[in-house]
């Protein structure tokens, strides 16, 4: 070795030092001197375009990286090469480059790793989780591939195996944030919240500035019911990530059922979040939308729902009945997960689009190109929604309708659709969206596939207790709601309730639930508590309620026609906003409106009163079915001719105010 390759080998070694400690100018300077000592050194050239890429300068790193390879075709020069790629969004090329550097170094369980990171990216799971096996086999040792065998584990379901990896990793290094993350992910997953909520916890310190960690916490907590703990941490995402929708969209979904929060202030985040999405898009103001008189409008609806969901339920019915001489259907799906519904509801389509993967510009651009005329968003601030792609306007008429129950917060969304209960006239400053009111209710229930009866001669004995029941989301079960049922309780000696949702699989929220209505001096006996069941157990689950109590404000909707379907009365308290309203618009379409309380104290009044006339309880539960299936909640039929003039009417307004035409 010359004196000037000893020079050039002595400056790398000092780059690697000063690289290694996070000092990345430092490490550029001393590689940029051996590249001027020995022009064509590859290690230096090689790790002069790692530094690149980590300062985000991603042609620099591919064009230092592929110098390299052309000196010396190495497998970890392919391997950072493939990082690179990935970084930039190159997926299918950083896949070659990992697969080049296999090639080179079958036992590089390194290029394994990253191989089976840009596979999850391209949201291939199982392929991931063979290369991240393939790195564990290689490497036992290797915290970082345990650690992602865990994340895509659970995403594919295996959410026992995830925990065991994530731990591995966490004792291999125990001060590993993202395998804290990953191994609260799998928790949750398992429906051990309070200790998924610790996982996050410790996660947060290690990683005070990830903010997907902040994200997963205060979801978690929005489930036990911390509310306010939980908006804490969507705000702390928020703050680190400022334009995330996802982080936005989780705080304002929370706040619109938050205890204490009132409509005027959540319209207030909501606009902020408004202003956030309009500022990252270029909104469309032409549409491919030109009509010939009589031709079918083409609809649009943006999902992540269109399977067993609220969503699906109450579309499955009305799709079949719509006429596609008037109305031409176009799916745009938001999730890759799909399920016997999604198969029911994908022959109603014109069209079927993913737009899973795409950037919000293209998926705006996918919509515009198919000419929508009106274009429904079905999630709002829920989960796998596509907000930020209507501040694209990619279509002339935009509206929110049944996934969501507040403002979007979007000027670029003209409508939200609901009907006189939902929407008072006193309540339309709650909305930048203004009102459109279907006549007849904004829901049509689609009835259960299930054929499950009714027991009616458990209805007649009056040997049992009366029990009441609650099957909605225990994140709806507030402070407020516990000490209203606790008074119910007391006042009806002998009753029970029985609360069924999903967190309950959980033994420590049981515990907690039985200490929240313990403060209220309710004893553990009077509490039946289950989690969930495959659809035909939940609803034959009702058999064993006598009234369902909704709870407020954040009532049931779906849970409601379900509870009514199954023969089981529902009792609301009137709310004073959209989302408080939904169980009533229920009520009200099957002629319930006796069962809709005026405040707390009329709550627990009428649930006495219905609790103790036994016999005209027995008497309407055994007539609930049919009263709901000849009602305008269960009428697909009209409510489909409803629909279709209610588009017409839509798109007629947008033509006169010139903003689409017809030739």
């Amino acid at each position: 070795m010359t004196t000037v390759d000893q020079s050039a080998f002595a400056l790398v070694e000092d780059g690697i030092a000063h690289h290694r400690d996070g000092r990345l100018q430092a490490a550029r300077e001393r590689y940029e001197a051996a590249l001027a000592r020995v022009p064509r050194h590859a290690d230096a050239l090689h790790l002069l375009g790692v530094v690149a890429m980590q300062e985000q300068r991603y042609a620099d790193a591919l064009r230092l990286i592929g110098s390299a390879i052309e000196i010396s075709p190495q497998a970890a020069y392919f391997d950072n090469l493939g990082c690179a790629l990935r970084s930039w969004g190159k997926l299918e090329a950083a896949v070659e480059s990992h697969e080049q550097a296999i090639a080179l170094d079958p036992r590089h369980f390194r290029a394994h790793n990253n191989l089976g990171m840009v596979l999850l990216q391209m949201r291939l799971p199982a392929a991931a989780a063979s290369s991240f096996r393939k790195a564990v086999a290689l490497n036992p040792a290797f915290e970082q591939a345990h650690s992602n065998l865990g994340n895509v584990l659970r995403e594919l379901g295996e959410a026992k195996a995830a925990e065991e990896h994530c731990r591995k990793a966490i004792a291999l290094l125990p001060a590993f944030g993202e395998a804290h993350n990953n191994l609260g992910n799998a928790l949750k997953a398992q429906g051990k919240l309070a200790e998924a909520a610790a996982c996050y916890e410790q996660a947060q310190r290690l990683m005070p500035h990830e903010a997907q960690v902040a994200l997963n916490l205060g979801i978690v907590l929005r489930e036990t019911g911390a509310h306010a703990a939980s908006i804490a941490a969507f705000r702390r995402a928020i703050a680190l990530r400022p334009a995330w929708s996802e982080a936005w969209s989780n705080l304002l979904f929370t706040l619109s059922f938050a205890q204490d929060v009132a409509p005027r202030d959540y319209l207030i985040e909501a606009l902020a979040f408004g202003r956030v999405a309009s500022q990252l898009a270029r909104p469309h103001t032409e549409w491919l939308v030109d009509r010939t008189p009589g031709a079918p409008l083409r609809i649009g609806f943006v999902s992540g729902d269109l399977r067993t969901h609220p969503v699906g339920f109450f579309l499955e019915g009305v799709l079949a009945h719509l006429n596609p001489a008037r109305v031409q259907l176009f799916a745009y799906s938001t999730r890759p997960a799909e399920d016997t519904l999604t198969q029911r509801l994908k022959p109603r389509f014109a069209q079927w689009r993913s737009l899973v993967g795409l950037t919000d510009e293209a998926a705006a651009t996918t919509i515009r190109n198919d000419g929508v005329h009106i274009l429904f968003d079905m999630s709002g601030h829920t989960d796998s929604n596509r907000l930020p792609v209507f501040a694209w306007k990619p279509a002339p008429v935009q509206v929110s309708w049944i996934g969501y129950f507040a403002s979007t917060g979007l000027s670029a969304i003209d409508y939200v659709l609901g009907d006189e209960w939902v929407l008072p006239p006193e309540e339309a400053a709650h909305f930048i969206e203004r009102p459109w009111r279907l006549p007849h209710g904004y829901l049509c229930f689609t009835p259960p596939e299930s054929t499950t009866t009714i027991d009616a001669e458990a209805m007649n004995d009056t040997a049992r207790a009366l029990t009441f029941g609650c099957f909605s989301d225990l994140v709806k079960v507030n402070g407020r709601v516990v000490a209203i049922w606790s008074r119910i309780l007391h006042a009806v000696p002998g009753a029970r309730l029985f609360l069924k949702a999903q967190q309950l699989a959980d033994d420590a929220q049981c515990a907690a639930t039985l200490e929240r209505f313990a403060a209220h001096g309710i004893a553990p006996d009077r509490l039946l508590m289950e989690g969930p069941s495959p659809r035909a157990e939940y609803l034959a689950a009702y058999r064993r309620v006598d009234i369902s109590l909704s709870p407020f404000p954040y009532p049931g909707g779906t849970t409601t026609a379900e509870s009514l379907w199954m023969g089981v009365p529902v009792l609301c308290r009137h709310g004073d906003r959209f989302l408080g309203h939904l169980c009533e618009s229920v009520l009200q379409s099957v002629d319930l409106g006796d069962w809709i309380a005026l405040d707390d104290d009329d709550y627990v009044a009428k649930a006495v009163a219905f609790a103790n006339e036994w016999q005209a309880l027995a008497a309407l539960r055994g007539t609930l079915r049919a009263r709901v299936s000849g009602s305008s909640l269960c009428r697909p039929d009209r409510f489909a001719r409803t629909l279709e003039e209610q588009f017409e009417a839509m798109w007629r307004k947008c033509a006169s105010n010139g903003n689409a035409k017809e030739s």
